[in-house]
């Protein structure tokens, strides 16, 4: 927390768990939107694909999952073409694995900033997250082309697009924070996150329709964050029934549980960081 007196700035330590003076971040929206923009430039200069990468990693996907569990596995996807089935659910995927892989290691990756001026510490890992936008909004412009091509109307319901986005981000931002403060003090935390992204893919419905889950089991499914933001954006961009009522409550609801207690967690370790860095 920063203390400013007539002629000096005084800097201490949160004075209790829920002490979390987010007004601050504010204060240094300017450096967010900073590095933000140093991320999104770093990210497409000298590169081969450059912006074409994130258009060919979910298309790539796609095609992959249609093969294998469209064509081969024939896995049931609501009357829709499964190919677009498929897309619509790896859009925000994407969004949440990138964001969330970033802002696990943001904090060990900006460790030089850490050690040399003093600036709000949760400006790094949501700073990692934003920059995954830009490449989301390349896709959907592949998304609409599709639509397109499959005659498949636009509704409405785009106008929740942004509601989805936010709880895909929030969810990316909340195991981020845990993470990212875990990776400061436990450095083989990176090394896990590959494997908790791939098997995460795999609890996702996003190769198959959450109506294969078992209805007894559907509101413990909604346990998994992503479900509710999957469930959503095919709601919206297929016309499908809105979500079980119960999984869309539960992600909620796991999402505002896992944002509010990993914020509190780094809160906690930031005061620690630029000694164990």
């Amino acid at each position: 927390m920063e203390r400013t007196n007539t002629n000096q700035t005084v800097i201490e330590p949160p004075r209790g768990i829920f002490d979390l003076n987010l007004r601050e971040l504010w204060a240094y929206s300017e450096l967010l939107f900073f590095l933000i923009w140093r991320d999104i430039k770093v990210r497409y200069r000298q590169t081969i694909l450059g912006v074409l990468w994130a258009i060919l990693q979910p298309l790539l996907t796609m095609v992959i999952f249609s093969v294998i569990f469209g064509s081969f596995a024939k896995l049931p996807s609501e009357g829709v073409p499964y190919p677009i089935f498929t897309y619509t659910a790896l859009l925000p995927w994407q969004l949440f694995s990138n964001a969330l892989s970033r802002s696990s290691e943001s904090v060990v990756g900006e460790s030089r900033l850490l050690t040399k001026i003093y600036f709000p510490r949760l400006i790094i890992p949501i700073s990692s997250v934003g920059t995954g936008l830009v490449d989301f909004m390349l896709s959907f412009m592949i998304l609409i082309g599709l639509m397109v091509y499959y005659g498949i109307p636009f509704s409405w319901k785009l106008a929740a697009i942004p509601l989805f986005i936010l709880l895909a981000l929030l969810s990316a931002l909340a195991v981020g924070l845990w993470l990212s403060a875990l990776n400061v003090q436990y450095r083989d935390v990176r090394y896990t996150v590959p494997f908790l992204v791939t098997a995460w893919m795999y609890a996702t419905p996003i190769a198959y329709s959450a109506t294969l889950v078992p209805d007894q089991w559907r509101a413990l499914y909604g346990l998994n964050p992503m479900v509710g933001v999957v469930e959503g954006f095919r709601w919206m961009l297929l016309d499908k029934p809105f979500p079980d009522a119960r999984m869309f409550v539960v992600s909620a609801i796991a999402v505002v549980v896992l944002f509010i207690s990993g914020l509190v967690y780094f809160k906690r370790m930031e005061n620690f960081f630029a000694d164990v860095i």
